[in-house]
């Protein structure tokens, strides 16, 4: 069936529409309409390199207190103010002996407060929001933010261990985990853990860090030491040697 409108029928319906557009608010009426990505901008976009050579300026480094390093690729084109903040702290060496502080099985791992509380953050100011298009998927890395404040991101972030499309565009997802996913999973469980994993040492991949090493014993080491039973006076001598625990 085909539905016919008469003259009189077509003037009113632009004539209201006309009236609805004139009453709009100016934000709406004025608001830019997105230019769509060309196949090579979208392909960018979308695809996560994986390669541990490939541009090593956009890939963060958590050494953990597991015995871990993680490999995080930062994309700047999905959110560049929070990838710039996250490189400029691990530079700061901000990060450096920050605690897991808030670990929820089958959810995620929070870290970036110094406090170790959840209430801390960096002396910079709060950045605002760059929510994208970006599902929160296995490895995620997204930055937290205070309460229903969407503009209060700052030095926190967590990593994904499950997706978890709740999050999606409502927490600025700025990269993933692209190797050493492994030690996210081990990362201590708890709000926060009794015994909460660190991260030793943030540094970005360009800057050739390697992994820190613990600290080397000073004293003699001698055959009594290696062959001694567990809480026998030779406990005391390996202390006073500085044995890194």
């Amino acid at each position: 069936m085909k539905f016919r409108f008469s003259p009189r029928a077509i003037m009113v319906s632009a004539a209201l529409g006309l009236a609805a557009l004139q009453s709009a608010p100016a934000s709406a009426q004025d608001a830019p309409t997105q230019t769509p990505m060309t196949a090579e901008e979208a392909t960018v976009y979308w695809s996560l390199d994986t390669s541990l050579e490939s541009d090593p300026d956009n890939i963060l480094l958590l050494d953990l207190s597991n015995g871990g390093r993680v490999a995080i690729r930062l994309k700047p084109e999905w959110a560049p103010n929070h990838v710039e903040r996250i490189k400029t702290l691990a530079r700061q060496g901000f990060y450096n002996g920050v605690i897991f502080h808030r670990v929820i099985e089958g959810f995620m791992a929070q870290t970036g407060d110094p406090t170790g509380t959840g209430m801390g953050g960096s002396e910079l100011p709060d950045l605002e929001e760059e929510f994208n298009k970006v599902p929160h998927l296995r490895g995620s890395v997204s930055a937290a933010r205070e309460g229903s404040d969407e503009n209060s991101a700052n030095s926190q972030f967590f990593i994904v261990f499950y997706p978890t499309m709740q999050l999606d565009r409502k927490y600025t997802n700025f990269g993933r985990v692209i190797a050493g996913m492994q030690f996210v999973d081990q990362i201590q469980r708890g709000q926060p853990p009794a015994n909460p994993t660190r991260i030793l040492q943030a540094s970005i991949a360009s800057e050739y860090k390697a992994p820190p090493t613990t600290t080397p014993m000073t004293g003699e080491i001698t055959a009594d030491m290696l062959s001694a039973p567990i809480g026998s006076d030779l406990d005391g001598e390996a202390e006073q040697g500085e044995v890194a625990e």
